[in-house]
């Protein structure tokens, strides 16, 4: 079991002063990792030119994407960007991939829109031509797959040093993108099988938490999540206080959940939105490292 590891994922900046006090500060407040999502849309970072200037700017922390939408790419020219930002953040780069989910962007884009399976297949054998291609350019850098599907779960399992979870699954019936949360047994069951595949592999879980909210009123905070979802996470509130993808309670009540979920579920390195990360910097001081 790992020791605790701590994350956050930045999304926007107004400028390049901006973006500077924004990955120093996450790296002042004890945070290992810096990551950037990969989307479009209004004020939304190219992930590794931000990685690049993030690590030019830090000293210590890892940076890496959270995740790239493979099938966004010609494997070429990203493997290229890849090595790239590998070489000019001194190796501090975490490679995070995924099979994209978010139809609209594609359309934004002009590409076209796979089936699920399509876009997996497409991440698999992209992932072994990347191999190829950075052979002659350092090899691969640490590599996070994330998912939450068989298919991405049996590759994760098989290639990562990073498996990423984020307890989301697509609701039937819905447009693509449109999420409900896991409850801890349905989580329970995707981290099983994924370790069914992963054996004695020695691999780094993460969780992507939905939301951090420090106070002496658990319940409040539960039932303001379970109002926003439309009551479609979960059939009771309650539940909640019981998934990992949720913080809500004290700092000392947090320390604790994060505590017995490392013992059920295996994450030892959390990640937050950057929206949460001076709330959940105090959590960050109690855990790092132990």
């Amino acid at each position: 079991m790992g020791k605790f590891e701590f994350g956050v994922s930045l999304r926007h900046s107004s400028d390049s002063a901006d973006w500077v006090r924004k990955c120093r500060r996450a790296e002042e407040l004890g945070y290992d990792h810096l990551t950037v999502p990969d989307h479009l849309g209004k004020n939304r970072l190219s992930p590794f030119p931000a990685l690049t200037a993030a690590a030019a700017v830090t000293e210590r922390v890892k940076v890496g994407t959270l995740v790239s939408n493979v099938p966004f790419y010609n494997l070429a020219l990203f493997a290229r960007d890849v090595a790239t930002t590998n070489n000019l953040t001194g190796g501090r780069l975490e490679l995070g991939l995924g099979s994209g989910h978010m139809k609209h962007e594609f359309d934004d884009a002009g590409l076209p829109w796979r089936k699920a399976a399509d876009r997996i297949t497409y991440l698999t054998e992209g992932l072994a031509e990347l191999r190829t291609r950075l052979e002659d350019e350092g090899g691969m850098p640490a590599l996070l797959i994330a998912g939450n599907s068989d298919g991405v779960l049996k590759l994760a399992a098989e290639q990562a040093d990073i498996a990423g979870f984020a307890g989301l699954r697509q609701e039937r019936g819905r447009p693509p993108g449109t999420f409900v949360l896991d409850n801890a047994d349905a989580l329970a069951e995707r981290v099983e099988y994924f370790r069914s595949l992963a054996g004695d592999r020695d691999i780094l879980y993460n969780m992507l938490v939905q939301r951090v909210v420090v106070t002496e009123d658990r319940r409040a905070a539960a039932e303001e999540w379970h109002a926003e979802t439309e009551e479609r996470s979960v059939a009771n509130f309650e539940e909640l206080f019981e998934a990992p993808q949720l913080l809500f309670g004290t700092v000392d009540e947090i320390v604790q959940q994060l505590v017995a979920r490392r013992e059920r579920y295996g994450f030892s390195y959390f990640t937050v939105f950057e929206g949460m990360m001076e709330e959940f910097a105090p959590v960050v001081a109690e855990l790092r490292g132990r």
